[in-house]
């Protein structure tokens, strides 16, 4: 957690109210740092339903595998994060120390080890030392209530400089429901899954094949459309918990209409969440969107678009201020998907620098210099080839990226 909080950090941060049937507590085991707290526990009244979306990288998490593996149950009753400590590349002592914290857990709470979740982020390759939940799990489960969201996204948080939290509510039938979103992410953040941990949660009564169906479709334009730094973690988890605290008949069909506020709502949160993690990028001074337009398809469009996103030199241009519009057409043409340089146009903000295959003939250095001093900025491109369009989120490259990358295990 650094000192300094990020410039494109919100201006404020959401209260979140109460989810009824899940209680939060926090706790310094001190995994790395004495002092600091490092855990976190979400504990559910009555077995919730869950669904999860986990990284694609081939190097998982002792954890991953974990929540993996209980996912086919379908039921949670308690969720444990530490930070400071990934547990991957850990070998058969990850499994172990995967194993000694459910119990653990297990023990302090009742419940069955495969109701219950892990999740961990930090260093790779450092064994974990699970012993040290012993002395915290009986307190957390004591200590554990309502309205401790903002503990609880900080507890989660590395080289983050702001807690992540988001909020909403609407109508699902007659009733009225919460969904809470926390996470955590600032560097090793690639679209990939989702490349960090997020944690969403609601009293809507929707059975966890439905909460799949939902996950799955949403995470798509949200998790799954922001990039940092292009590396893609070993331990990316999103978990979205459901109490059906509220409400009488849990629904079961995720094409059942009285899902479309719940189904919008939730998208809406997670690209919240997601974009706090772009903005909160190390070192990052710009947010940038990416739009890509024009292209073969959608897929192909957010293939390229993620080819300029990911481009360091893009990013460090968009950390110079340099309008280079000449590398943006560099990226277009490496992404190896369908382009014609001659129907090509680029715009900065509503600066088009680009058309036609050259510089536009309006091209003014000092309008689009002007654009991108600004801290958030849109680049835009259209390919002029077909229907395809997507965007995408990322920041800008800077020194302190580097700087904090350099020593990141010191």
């Amino acid at each position: 957690m650094s000192a300094t909080i990020s410039p494109l950090a919100p201006k404020s941060f959401p209260e979140l109210p109460e989810i009824s049937g899940v209680r939060l507590a926090t706790a310094a085991a001190g995994l790395k740092y004495e002092g600091r707290t490092d855990v976190l526990l979400a504990v559910f009244d009555e077995p919730a339903q869950i669904a999860g979306v986990f990284t694609t990288s081939k190097c998982t998490s002792a954890p991953v595998d974990w929540c993996k593996q209980n996912l086919a149950k379908g039921v949670v009753r308690a969720i444990m994060v530490n930070s400071g400590n990934a547990n991957a590349f850990t070998g058969k002592k990850g499994l172990a120390s995967v194993e000694l914290s459910a119990a653990i857990l297990s023990k302090a709470t009742g419940f069955a080890a495969d109701e219950l979740y892990l999740a961990s982020t930090g260093v790779i390759g450092e064994p974990l030392p699970a012993e040290k939940f012993e002395g915290v799990a009986d307190g957390l489960v004591a200590d554990a209530v309502a309205d401790k969201w903002m503990d609880a996204a900080k507890a989660i948080m590395t080289t983050d400089t702001y807690p992540k939290l988001s909020t909403r509510t609407v109508k699902l039938g007659e009733a009225t429901v919460t969904l809470n979103g926390i996470a955590k992410g600032a560097g090793m953040i690639a679209p990939d899954m989702a490349t960090m941990l997020g944690f969403l949660f609601t009293d809507a009564p929707i059975k966890a094949s439905t909460l799949q169906s939902l996950l799955s479709e949403c995470v798509g334009g949200s998790f799954n459309s922001i990039t940092v730094d292009s590396d893609t973690s070993t331990s990316d988890t999103v978990l979205l918990a459901a109490t059906g605290a509220v409400g009488d008949e849990w629904i079961e069909d995720s094409a059942d209409p009285r899902l479309a506020e719940f189904r919008a709502a939730l998208s809406s949160m997670m690209l919240e969440l997601a974009q706090m993690i772009v903005r909160d990028g190390e070192g990052a001074t710009k947010f940038v969107e990416v739009q890509v337009e024009g292209a073969e398809s959608d897929a192909s469009a957010k293939r390229i678009a993620l080819a300029i996103a990911n481009s360091p030199l893009m990013k460090t241009a968009f950390a110079g201020e340099d309008a280079n519009w000449g590398r943006v057409v560099m990226a277009v043409g490496k992404a190896g998907e369908p382009a014609d340089r001659d129907k090509l146009a680029i715009w900065f903000g509503d600066i088009r620098v680009a058309v036609e295959g050259e510089r536009d003939p309006d091209y003014s250095e000092e309008d689009a210099s002007a654009v991108m001093k600004e801290d958030e900025i849109i680049l835009k491109v259209d390919l002029g080839i077909g229907q395809g369009r997507a965007t995408v989120w990322t920041c800008d490259l800077t020194k302190e990226y580097v700087a904090i990358n350099g020593d990141y295990r010191s």
